[in-house]
């Protein structure tokens, strides 16, 4: 075999392992923005055909939280930057057949809910570990609102003594939407 000969296969062999990592990358889905979020959501096959519409998509540090109705549903999806600066989706969660529901990101000291337009709760009363958090909400809009954990010193939450209420502030509902 001659030089020549070891040359293009060589160079025929670099080539095919370009264009197959080339081909790999660019087929690897990120979450850098909301035209790619919606395409790593619509990735899954429970999602395929469903309307995505992104609530709101927020950093912390090296982790992006995305929340969005998914059909009307609240729902979230979260993502870890890598090494190249991509962000990666790790987990996914949606809430089928209601109009308010809470998340609690993986790692983060905070509640995250997910309303959607049919979402009647205006005020939300409940204790954490002993101390009461109220939380206001804007009814028949969706929106993704933050509320942070009280300070503790152990690793773990009580949740007691749900209550939401309507704009004109009468009891909707008690301990039932996550107990």
């Amino acid at each position: 075999m001659g030089v020549k000969k070891i040359g293009i296969m060589i160079a025929s062999l670099t080539l095919v392992l370009v264009a197959f990592y080339y081909f790999y990358n660019t087929r690897e889905l990120y979450g850098n923005d909301e035209a790619s979020i919606i395409k790593v959501i619509k990735s899954f096959d429970s999602y395929s055909n469903k309307g995505i519409e992104i609530l709101e998509i927020k950093d912390f540090g090296n982790v992006r939280i995305v929340g969005f109705l998914s059909d009307n549903s609240p729902s979230y999806i979260e993502f870890n930057k890598n090494q190249k600066g991509n962000y990666k989706w790790s987990h996914i969660q949606p809430q089928d057949n209601v109009s308010f529901n809470m998340f609690v990101p993986f790692g983060e000291r905070k509640m995250m809910f997910v309303t959607n337009y049919e979402n009647e709760i205006a005020k939300m009363q409940v204790d954490i570990n002993g101390t009461t958090i109220e939380q206001s909400f804007n009814p028949f809009h969706a929106t993704v609102t933050w509320v942070d954990f009280p300070q503790k010193n152990k690793d773990s939450y009580e949740f007691r003594n749900w209550k939401y209420y309507d704009e004109s502030g009468n009891l909707i509902n008690e301990n039932e939407l996550f107990n």
